[in-house]
C-alpha cells in the first residue's frame, strides 16, 4: 500500500490561483423547502440534509485542506448560494465558485445584475471562480466572455470558467478572453470512471492544450461508484431513473467497474469511492468536486487525498 501526505495545491488553469486537488460540490446545501419543488437540487439525490450536517461537511472539509466549494445561482433558486454564504462568511481561506445564470432563459446582458445577486447571497465582495453554467445559442460566447472580463476588471471576479462546454466552445471562450488578456481558468463537465466522454470528445485534450483545468462534476457517478448500489439496490431521488442505474448494459458496466474498485479498495485499506476519486485526482489537470451532505461524507471524500494509486492501478481502472 502506497501512502502519501496531503497532495500539494495546484494552479487553477493559468490564473496563478492555488486550489486543492479536490473540491466540494454543494448543489444540495441549503433549506431546499424554499426552492421550487421540481428543482434538481431538491430532488436529484433524495432527502437533503439540514444546517447542522452541512456545517459539519464544511468544517470537516476545511480541516482536511479542502477549501474549494462549488455552487450555482440555479441550485435551489439561490438556496445553495445562501447557505454557502452563511457558512463561509468572514473566512478568507475559502475559495468560492459559482455560476451564471440563475434562470435557464436568461440573456447575456443580465450577467452583471446576476453577479451582484450572487455576491449578495454569498456575502462576499469577490467570487474566486465565476462560471457560465451551460452554453445556449441565445447567449453568444464572445459576449459572455467580454462581460466576464468586465467583472474581472471591476474586481468582482478573480477567475473565469465555463461549464458543459464542448471542445469547440471551449476554444471560442478561451480566444475571446485572451483578447482581454485573461486566461480561461476551467471547464466543468461530467467526468468519472463511468462517464468517460471528455476523453473521447476532445474536451480533456483541449483543456490540457490550452492550460484549462477540467473540474469533474458527478465524479462518483451519482453515487454509483460508492459500492452501495447495484441492480437490486438503487438509490433514492431522480437519479434512480437515469444511467448508470437503468439498463442492462449500464448495470453490467457498473458491476465491472465496482469489482475493480472493491479490489483496489481492499489493497489500500480504502473505500471504493475514495479509489474512484483518487483516479481523477491523479489525472493531470483534473479536479473532482464530489458532493457531501454531512461530515461523514466529507471525511470520506477527503480521504482520497491521503494515498496514491500506482501507475499500473491507474491503467487497470482506465482500461
Amino acid at each position: 500500500m502506497t501512502e502519501s501526505g496531503p497532495v500539494p495545491a495546484r494552479e487553477l488553469g493559468r490564473t496563478g490561483i492555488r486550489v486543492p486537488p479536490l473540491g466540494v460540490g454543494v448543489m444540495v446545501w441549503g433549506d431546499m423547502t424554499q426552492s421550487p419543488r421540481m428543482n434538481p437540487a431538491r430532488n436529484a439525490y433524495g432527502p437533503t440534509s439540514g444546517l447542522a450536517d452541512q456545517r459539519d461537511a464544511y468544517e470537516v472539509s476545511l480541516a482536511a485542506g479542502v477549501n474549494l466549494f462549488d455552487t450555482a445561482a440555479m441550485y435551489g433558486n439561490g438556496v445553495s448560494e445562501r447557505r454557502l454564504g452563511e457558512l463561509t462568511e468572514g473566512n478568507d481561506r475559502v475559495l468560492v465558485a459559482t455560476k451564471f445564470p440563475a434562470k435557464f432563459f436568461a440573456r447575456a446582458g443580465s450577467l452583471p445584475e446576476a453577479l451582484d445577486a450572487s455576491l449578495s447571497r454569498l456575502r462576499r465582495g469577490v467570487i474566486d471562480l465565476y462560471q457560465v453554467h451551460f452554453p445556449v445559442r441565445w447567449m453568444p460566447i464572445p459576449r459572455l466572455m467580454n462581460l466576464m472580463a468586465d467583472a474581472v476588471a471591476a474586481g468582482k471576479v478573480r477567475a473565469v470558467g465555463v461549464s458543459n462546454y464542448s471542445a469547440e466552445q471551449l476554444r471560442t471562450a478561451h480566444a475571446a478572453l485572451a483578447e482581454r488578456g485573461i486566461p480561461l481558468a476551467s471547464n466543468q463537465v461530467q467526468y468519472s470512471l463511468l462517464h468517460r466522454e471528455p476523453e473521447t470528445d476532445g474536451v480533456l485534450a483541449a483543456c490540457r492544450e490550452l492550460g484549462v483545468t477540467l473540474i469533474a462534476y458527478m465524479p462518483l457517478a451519482s453515487g454509483a461508484l460508492t459500492g452501495k448500489y447495484d441492480a437490486t439496490h438503487r438509490p433514492a431521488g431522480w437519479r434512480r431513473y437515469r444511467p448508470p442505474f437503468r439498463g442492462k448494459a449500464a448495470l453490467a458496466e457498473l458491476e465491472r467497474v465496482n469489482a475493480v474498485l472493491r479490489e483496489l479498495a481492499g489493497t489500500h485499506g480504502r473505500t471504493p469511492a475514495q479509489v474512484a476519486l483518487r483516479w481523477l485526482v491523479q489525472q493531470p489537470g483534473v479536479i473532482p468536486i464530489p458532493g457531501a451532505k454531512n461530515g461523514r461524507q466529507a471525511a470520506e471524500n477527503a480521504g482520497a487525498l491521503s494515498f496514491e494509486l500506482s501507475d499500473q492501478e491507474i491503467r487497470t481502472l482506465s482500461g
